[in-house]
């Protein structure tokens, strides 16, 4: 068995690298090529939510599971919010290969399956960004925004820890040269943005209908249980939605599942899938004034096509 840990998978698991991964695992399981169970997660004393997300790949080769605790009260501390490992298995006598680092896996492949449904949704000339949360999904989200849309201009920032924001102000500036901007608000921040990414663990909606102009990408990426949100149950009214995995959503998803119980929202609100764009079995935008959204719960797939990806 081998055993990669974080330094080996931030080398090597690059975000363009990534990126055609998630496009890969998406199209092959809206084709129906991949077994991917139901995740189980738990919540534990501490803040801990405890995940077991397995998954058997449509190539016959390999299948696996992440098994991650995610720790929301390390946020603003020297301690990761997820860890774990995705374990590997080879699919002809069920040997197990080996452990890869799943917290760094976590950060790359949610950047990146944001990066493949702003790619299919967002404006091509997108240039004004906004990121809510400025962890390390902050990081990769804006890894990610600045492969698919190189038109991006300006990014602005905010976080309930102003450290925070500065450091990915810091980040943004010397790696991609463009201007960052921290705000001192949420409606500050995505005012006029064509794309918006949020990446909090907050449990209540903050992002309100009025404050989103028209012809926006939103990727709401923080909330991944029937009872958290980011994103108000006004504005999920008013956009296109886009799923990760259309059965999760119908089951996991707080920002689909509440507004449905109070009647703003039916069943056929869900557009499509991440995987249904790639294979053009659902229609995307179709005009610049629509305001998209993905929102995603994060899929074993995403971390077992990366695990599969070590073992090559």
């Amino acid at each position: 068995m081998f055993i990669i840990e974080a330094e080996e998978v931030e080398k090597k698991l690059t975000m363009e690298v990534c990126i055609g991964l998630m496009r890969e695992a998406f199209s092959d399981y809206e084709k129906g090529k991949i077994i991917q169970p139901l995740r189980s997660i738990h919540q534990f004393p501490g803040q801990h939510k405890f995940g077991f997300m397995p998954a058997y790949l449509g190539d016959g080769k390999t299948f696996g599971a992440k098994v991650i605790n995610a720790c929301h009260a390390n946020l603003g501390t020297d301690y990761p919010s997820h860890a774990g490992y995705v374990m590997m298995f080879e699919a002809k006598h069920g040997m197990p290969l080996g452990l890869v680092e799943a917290g760094t896996i976590t950060r790359i492949r949610t950047g990146a399956v944001s990066g493949v449904a702003t790619d299919l949704l967002a404006k091509k000339d997108a240039s004004t960004l906004a990121i809510i949360g400025s962890g390390a999904q902050g990081h990769s989200h804006l890894d990610a925004m600045m492969l698919v849309r190189p038109s991006i201009k300006e990014v602005r920032l905010f976080d309930l820890y102003p450290a925070a924001a500065e450091k990915l102000k810091s980040y943004a500036e010397s790696k991609y040269g463009i201007k960052a901007v921290v705000g001192a608000d949420v409606q500050s921040s995505v005012k006029d943005a064509d794309i918006i990414c949020t990446v909090t663990p907050s449990s209540q909606p903050y992002l309100k209908a009025e404050w989103v102009s028209q012809g926006a990408h939103i990727n709401a990426v923080g909330a991944f249980t029937p009872s958290t949100r980011e994103i108000t149950s006004e504005l999920m009214a008013k956009v296109k939605l886009y799923a990760d995995d259309q059965t999760a959503m119908t089951k996991e998803c707080g920002e689909y599942l509440v507004p449905l119980e109070e009647g703003l929202i039916d069943e056929s609100h869900i557009k499509g899938t991440v995987g249904g764009l790639i294979n053009g079995t659902c229609e995307g935008r179709t005009n610049d004034d629509e305001i998209t959204l993905f929102d995603a719960l994060g899929l074993a797939i995403e971390d077992v096509i990366c695990g599969q990806y070590f073992c090559q």
